[in-house]
Protein backbone atom coordinates (compact mmCIF):
# COMPACT_ATOMS: atom_id res chain seq x y z
CA UNK A 1 0.00 0.00 0.00
CA UNK A 2 1.63 3.80 -0.79
CA UNK A 3 0.21 7.09 -1.04
CA UNK A 4 1.57 10.38 -2.38
CA UNK A 5 0.67 13.42 -0.35
CA UNK A 6 1.27 16.65 -2.38
CA UNK A 7 1.53 20.06 -0.10
CA UNK A 8 2.54 23.62 -1.93
CA UNK A 9 6.37 24.07 -1.53
CA UNK A 10 5.93 27.89 -0.55
CA UNK A 11 5.03 26.53 2.78
CA UNK A 12 8.99 25.28 2.55
CA UNK A 13 10.31 29.03 1.59
CA UNK A 14 9.67 28.66 -2.57
CA UNK A 15 6.88 29.50 -4.23
CA UNK A 16 4.59 28.34 -7.10
CA UNK A 17 5.62 24.34 -6.87
CA UNK A 18 4.75 21.02 -5.32
CA UNK A 19 6.93 18.81 -3.53
CA UNK A 20 5.61 14.90 -3.04
CA UNK A 21 6.64 12.23 -0.81
CA UNK A 22 5.37 8.28 -1.10
CA UNK A 23 6.18 5.70 1.64
CA UNK A 24 5.23 1.75 0.93
CA UNK A 25 4.45 -1.33 3.07
CA UNK A 26 6.70 -3.30 1.25
CA UNK A 27 10.24 -1.51 2.28
CA UNK A 28 10.94 -1.58 5.73
CA UNK A 29 9.31 0.95 8.29
CA UNK A 30 11.33 4.30 8.80
CA UNK A 31 10.84 7.78 10.65
CA UNK A 32 11.76 9.66 7.73
CA UNK A 33 10.65 10.64 4.32
CA UNK A 34 11.81 11.46 1.01
CA UNK A 35 10.88 15.16 -0.30
CA UNK A 36 11.11 15.14 -4.42
CA UNK A 37 11.01 18.00 -6.31
CA UNK A 38 12.31 18.59 -9.92
CA UNK A 39 15.68 19.54 -8.39
CA UNK A 40 16.32 18.11 -5.39
CA UNK A 41 15.53 15.36 -2.84
CA UNK A 42 15.36 16.35 1.22
CA UNK A 43 14.99 14.17 3.59
CA UNK A 44 12.93 15.26 6.92
CA UNK A 45 11.63 13.30 10.63
CA UNK A 46 8.16 12.70 9.21
CA UNK A 47 6.74 14.48 12.85
CA UNK A 48 9.04 16.93 12.45
CA UNK A 49 7.98 17.66 8.33
CA UNK A 50 4.58 18.02 9.41
CA UNK A 51 4.68 20.12 12.99
CA UNK A 52 7.32 22.52 10.73
CA UNK A 53 4.80 22.78 8.23
CA UNK A 54 1.68 23.22 10.49
CA UNK A 55 3.65 26.29 12.27
CA UNK A 56 4.37 27.82 8.64
CA UNK A 57 1.24 27.61 7.35
CA UNK A 58 -0.83 29.07 10.48
CA UNK A 59 1.72 31.87 10.65
CA UNK A 60 1.31 32.50 6.96
CA UNK A 61 -2.76 32.64 7.58
CA UNK A 62 -1.86 34.85 9.99
CA UNK A 63 0.04 37.28 7.34
CA UNK A 64 -2.38 37.35 5.14
CA UNK A 65 -5.52 38.17 8.18
CA UNK A 66 -5.39 41.91 7.39
CA UNK A 67 -6.28 44.24 10.61
CA UNK A 68 -8.79 46.56 9.75
CA UNK A 69 -10.85 48.71 12.09
CA UNK A 70 -14.44 49.52 11.00
CA UNK A 71 -16.07 53.20 12.11
CA UNK A 72 -19.02 52.86 13.34
CA UNK A 73 -19.74 49.13 13.88
CA UNK A 74 -23.37 50.60 15.23
CA UNK A 75 -24.65 52.01 11.91
CA UNK A 76 -25.79 49.74 9.09
CA UNK A 77 -23.25 50.77 6.42
CA UNK A 78 -20.66 49.93 8.90
CA UNK A 79 -22.15 46.36 9.85
CA UNK A 80 -22.16 45.54 6.05
CA UNK A 81 -18.23 46.09 5.63
CA UNK A 82 -17.92 44.07 8.80
CA UNK A 83 -19.39 40.98 6.76
CA UNK A 84 -18.33 41.71 3.58
CA UNK A 85 -14.59 42.04 5.55
CA UNK A 86 -15.05 38.64 7.33
CA UNK A 87 -16.09 37.10 3.64
CA UNK A 88 -12.81 38.10 2.58
CA UNK A 89 -10.62 37.22 5.24
CA UNK A 90 -9.79 39.98 7.07
CA UNK A 91 -9.42 40.22 10.17
CA UNK A 92 -11.77 42.81 12.31
CA UNK A 93 -10.31 44.37 15.11
CA UNK A 94 -12.52 44.03 17.71
CA UNK A 95 -12.73 47.79 18.39
CA UNK A 96 -14.91 50.66 16.75
CA UNK A 97 -15.56 54.01 17.43
CA UNK A 98 -19.15 55.39 17.98
CA UNK A 99 -21.17 57.94 19.59
CA UNK A 100 -20.94 58.62 23.22
CA UNK A 101 -23.79 57.00 24.11
CA UNK A 102 -22.85 54.24 22.31
CA UNK A 103 -19.91 53.57 24.71
CA UNK A 104 -19.17 50.87 26.39
CA UNK A 105 -21.13 48.31 24.72
CA UNK A 106 -20.45 45.63 22.73
CA UNK A 107 -22.28 45.03 19.86
CA UNK A 108 -21.95 41.25 17.46
CA UNK A 109 -21.48 41.58 14.09
CA UNK A 110 -21.13 38.68 11.78
CA UNK A 111 -20.32 36.52 15.55
CA UNK A 112 -17.55 39.32 15.86
CA UNK A 113 -17.82 40.97 19.49
CA UNK A 114 -16.87 44.39 18.93
CA UNK A 115 -16.72 47.04 21.51
CA UNK A 116 -17.68 50.80 21.20
CA UNK A 117 -15.63 53.60 21.95
CA UNK A 118 -16.78 56.75 22.64
CA UNK A 119 -15.02 60.10 21.21
CA UNK A 120 -13.36 60.88 24.52
CA UNK A 121 -11.10 57.74 24.32
CA UNK A 122 -10.53 57.68 20.63
CA UNK A 123 -6.87 58.53 20.51
CA UNK A 124 -5.90 56.78 23.15
CA UNK A 125 -7.90 53.62 21.74
CA UNK A 126 -6.39 54.28 18.32
CA UNK A 127 -2.64 54.00 19.90
CA UNK A 128 -3.24 51.08 21.76
CA UNK A 129 -4.95 49.08 18.48
CA UNK A 130 -2.00 50.08 16.69
CA UNK A 131 0.76 49.14 18.89
CA UNK A 132 -0.64 45.60 18.91
CA UNK A 133 -1.66 45.42 14.96
CA UNK A 134 0.84 47.78 13.17
CA UNK A 135 0.10 47.17 9.84
CA UNK A 136 -3.91 47.88 10.76
CA UNK A 137 -6.17 49.84 8.05
CA UNK A 138 -9.28 52.03 9.38
CA UNK A 139 -12.45 51.81 7.63
CA UNK A 140 -14.68 55.09 8.16
CA UNK A 141 -18.12 54.84 7.55
CA UNK A 142 -19.36 57.58 10.66
CA UNK A 143 -21.56 60.62 10.00
CA UNK A 144 -20.08 63.68 8.04
CA UNK A 145 -19.74 66.06 11.08
CA UNK A 146 -16.92 63.54 12.03
CA UNK A 147 -15.35 63.17 9.17
CA UNK A 148 -12.50 65.87 9.60
CA UNK A 149 -12.03 65.22 13.53
CA UNK A 150 -11.53 61.13 12.63
CA UNK A 151 -9.41 62.40 9.82
CA UNK A 152 -7.24 64.63 11.50
CA UNK A 153 -6.78 61.50 14.24
CA UNK A 154 -5.71 58.75 11.51
CA UNK A 155 -3.11 61.13 10.72
CA UNK A 156 -1.98 62.29 13.90
CA UNK A 157 -1.41 58.42 14.57
CA UNK A 158 -0.26 57.59 11.38
CA UNK A 159 -3.27 54.86 10.10
CA UNK A 160 -4.02 54.29 6.56
CA UNK A 161 -7.75 54.67 6.08
CA UNK A 162 -10.51 54.49 3.60
CA UNK A 163 -12.93 57.23 3.65
CA UNK A 164 -15.97 56.27 2.71
CA UNK A 165 -18.19 58.65 4.80
CA UNK A 166 -19.28 61.87 2.90
CA UNK A 167 -19.97 65.65 4.04
CA UNK A 168 -17.56 67.47 6.18
CA UNK A 169 -15.10 70.07 4.58
CA UNK A 170 -13.41 67.83 1.83
CA UNK A 171 -11.08 70.56 1.03
CA UNK A 172 -9.43 70.36 4.82
CA UNK A 173 -9.57 66.63 4.48
CA UNK A 174 -7.45 66.34 1.67
CA UNK A 175 -4.97 68.94 3.13
CA UNK A 176 -4.99 67.11 6.21
CA UNK A 177 -3.60 63.56 4.64
CA UNK A 178 -1.79 65.55 2.85
CA UNK A 179 0.44 66.76 5.19
CA UNK A 180 0.57 63.89 6.96
CA UNK A 181 1.66 61.36 4.15
CA UNK A 182 -0.79 59.01 5.68
CA UNK A 183 -2.46 56.38 3.42
CA UNK A 184 -5.46 56.88 1.67
CA UNK A 185 -8.62 56.07 -0.44
CA UNK A 186 -10.77 58.77 -0.14
CA UNK A 187 -14.54 58.58 -2.10
CA UNK A 188 -17.84 59.45 -1.64
CA UNK A 189 -18.73 56.43 -3.27
CA UNK A 190 -17.60 52.70 -3.07
CA UNK A 191 -19.74 50.92 -5.58
CA UNK A 192 -18.19 49.35 -8.11
CA UNK A 193 -20.03 49.74 -10.76
CA UNK A 194 -21.41 53.25 -9.73
CA UNK A 195 -17.71 54.24 -9.69
CA UNK A 196 -17.57 53.05 -13.28
CA UNK A 197 -20.78 55.77 -14.24
CA UNK A 198 -18.78 58.06 -12.35
CA UNK A 199 -15.76 57.55 -14.46
CA UNK A 200 -17.73 57.71 -17.86
CA UNK A 201 -19.51 60.66 -16.87
CA UNK A 202 -16.00 62.08 -16.18
CA UNK A 203 -14.38 61.14 -19.41
CA UNK A 204 -17.29 62.82 -21.04
CA UNK A 205 -17.28 66.00 -18.91
CA UNK A 206 -13.45 66.22 -19.78
CA UNK A 207 -13.67 65.54 -24.06
CA UNK A 208 -16.92 67.42 -24.48
CA UNK A 209 -16.97 70.82 -22.33
CA UNK A 210 -20.41 72.58 -23.06
CA UNK A 211 -21.83 69.55 -24.51
CA UNK A 212 -25.69 70.49 -22.77
CA UNK A 213 -25.23 73.97 -22.71
CA UNK A 214 -28.25 75.72 -22.38
CA UNK A 215 -29.86 72.81 -21.02
CA UNK A 216 -31.90 72.87 -18.04
CA UNK A 217 -30.84 70.01 -15.11
CA UNK A 218 -33.35 68.64 -12.97
CA UNK A 219 -31.78 66.14 -9.94
CA UNK A 220 -33.51 63.62 -7.56
CA UNK A 221 -32.20 61.57 -5.40
CA UNK A 222 -33.76 59.26 -2.66
CA UNK A 223 -31.86 57.77 0.13
CA UNK A 224 -32.90 56.50 3.96
CA UNK A 225 -34.61 58.96 6.00
CA UNK A 226 -31.35 58.66 8.51
CA UNK A 227 -28.78 60.04 5.21
CA UNK A 228 -28.41 63.54 6.18
CA UNK A 229 -26.85 65.40 3.24
CA UNK A 230 -27.23 65.40 -0.32
CA UNK A 231 -25.43 62.38 -1.42
CA UNK A 232 -21.84 62.86 -2.61
CA UNK A 233 -22.13 60.78 -5.62
CA UNK A 234 -24.71 63.65 -6.88
CA UNK A 235 -22.47 66.42 -6.15
CA UNK A 236 -20.12 64.19 -8.62
CA UNK A 237 -21.96 63.73 -11.30
CA UNK A 238 -23.56 67.28 -11.38
CA UNK A 239 -19.93 68.58 -10.95
CA UNK A 240 -19.41 66.95 -14.47
CA UNK A 241 -22.79 68.29 -15.53
CA UNK A 242 -21.35 72.00 -14.99
CA UNK A 243 -18.45 71.27 -17.07
CA UNK A 244 -20.63 69.94 -19.78
CA UNK A 245 -22.15 73.39 -19.64
CA UNK A 246 -25.47 73.20 -17.66
CA UNK A 247 -26.28 75.68 -15.02
CA UNK A 248 -27.14 74.04 -11.80
CA UNK A 249 -26.78 75.08 -7.75
CA UNK A 250 -26.62 72.10 -5.32
CA UNK A 251 -29.36 73.42 -3.65
CA UNK A 252 -31.89 72.44 -6.65
CA UNK A 253 -31.38 68.97 -6.05
CA UNK A 254 -34.53 67.12 -4.99
CA UNK A 255 -34.33 65.10 -1.52
CA UNK A 256 -36.34 62.66 -1.01
CA UNK A 257 -36.63 60.99 2.49
CA UNK A 258 -39.72 60.60 3.25
CA UNK A 259 -40.80 57.14 3.36
CA UNK A 260 -44.58 57.40 1.46
CA UNK A 261 -43.28 59.62 -1.06
CA UNK A 262 -40.37 56.93 -2.13
CA UNK A 263 -42.46 53.88 -2.55
CA UNK A 264 -44.97 55.92 -4.33
CA UNK A 265 -43.47 58.74 -6.24
CA UNK A 266 -39.88 56.81 -6.21
CA UNK A 267 -40.68 53.54 -6.51
CA UNK A 268 -38.48 52.15 -3.34
CA UNK A 269 -39.31 48.72 -2.53
CA UNK A 270 -40.98 49.29 1.07
CA UNK A 271 -37.98 46.17 2.34
CA UNK A 272 -35.21 48.50 1.01
CA UNK A 273 -36.65 52.13 2.45
CA UNK A 274 -34.02 52.04 5.09
CA UNK A 275 -30.98 50.81 2.70
CA UNK A 276 -31.14 52.24 -1.30
CA UNK A 277 -29.95 54.61 -3.22
CA UNK A 278 -32.06 55.91 -6.08
CA UNK A 279 -30.95 58.99 -8.39
CA UNK A 280 -32.31 60.86 -11.36
CA UNK A 281 -30.73 62.92 -13.98
CA UNK A 282 -33.12 64.70 -16.15
CA UNK A 283 -31.78 67.20 -18.84
CA UNK A 284 -33.88 69.18 -21.35
CA UNK A 285 -33.13 71.15 -24.19
CA UNK A 286 -34.01 75.11 -24.12
CA UNK A 287 -36.66 74.33 -26.70
CA UNK A 288 -38.19 71.32 -24.86
CA UNK A 289 -37.90 69.04 -27.59
CA UNK A 290 -35.23 66.91 -26.87
CA UNK A 291 -34.37 65.11 -23.27
CA UNK A 292 -32.17 63.04 -21.62
CA UNK A 293 -32.08 60.67 -18.73
CA UNK A 294 -29.49 59.52 -16.25
CA UNK A 295 -30.61 56.43 -13.69
CA UNK A 296 -29.07 54.53 -11.08
CA UNK A 297 -30.77 52.72 -8.40
CA UNK A 298 -29.25 51.17 -5.72
CA UNK A 299 -31.38 48.61 -3.00
CA UNK A 300 -29.18 47.14 -0.30
CA UNK A 301 -25.66 48.20 1.00
CA UNK A 302 -23.69 45.64 -0.12
CA UNK A 303 -22.52 47.12 -3.31
CA UNK A 304 -20.68 49.20 -1.28
CA UNK A 305 -19.70 47.05 1.48
CA UNK A 306 -17.68 45.34 -1.14
CA UNK A 307 -16.52 48.46 -2.44
CA UNK A 308 -15.11 49.19 0.48
CA UNK A 309 -13.03 46.03 1.36
CA UNK A 310 -11.58 46.58 -2.31
CA UNK A 311 -10.07 50.12 -1.63
CA UNK A 312 -8.64 48.52 1.45
CA UNK A 313 -6.69 45.60 -0.14
CA UNK A 314 -5.94 48.11 -3.11
CA UNK A 315 -4.74 50.35 -0.25
CA UNK A 316 -2.62 47.20 1.60
CA UNK A 317 -0.74 47.00 -1.50
CA UNK A 318 0.23 50.96 -2.40
CA UNK A 319 1.55 50.43 1.31
CA UNK A 320 3.56 47.53 0.70
CA UNK A 321 5.19 48.79 -2.37
CA UNK A 322 5.52 51.81 -0.67
CA UNK A 323 4.20 53.91 -3.76
CA UNK A 324 4.91 57.83 -3.78
CA UNK A 325 1.24 58.82 -4.19
CA UNK A 326 -0.48 58.53 -0.89
CA UNK A 327 -4.24 59.50 -1.39
CA UNK A 328 -6.52 57.56 -3.91
CA UNK A 329 -9.78 57.29 -4.98
CA UNK A 330 -12.01 54.61 -6.62
CA UNK A 331 -11.38 55.54 -9.67
CA UNK A 332 -7.62 54.17 -8.82
CA UNK A 333 -9.01 51.10 -7.44
CA UNK A 334 -11.25 50.59 -10.54
CA UNK A 335 -8.38 51.31 -13.20
CA UNK A 336 -6.29 49.11 -11.05
CA UNK A 337 -8.62 46.31 -11.76
CA UNK A 338 -8.54 45.65 -7.93
CA UNK A 339 -11.67 44.36 -7.91
CA UNK A 340 -13.02 40.77 -6.18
Amino acid sequence: MAFVLELPLNLLGRQQNLLSFSTSTRRPPSKFINFTTKQQTCKFSTNAAIQSLDEKHLIRANELALPIMVNSCTGKMGQAVIEAGISAGLHIVPASFGIQQDAGKTIQVGGKDIRVHGPSDRETTLSSIVEEYPNLIVVDFTVPNAVNDNAELYCKTGVPFVMGTTGGDRDLLYKTVEGSKVYAVISPQMGKQVVAFLAAMEIMAKQFPGAFSGYTLEVLESHQSTKLDTSGTAKAVISCFQKLGVSFDLDEVQLIRDPKQQIEMVGVPEEHLNGHAFHMYHLTSPDGTVSFEFQHNVCGRSIYAEGAIDATLFLAKKIQSKADKKIYDMIDVLREGSMR
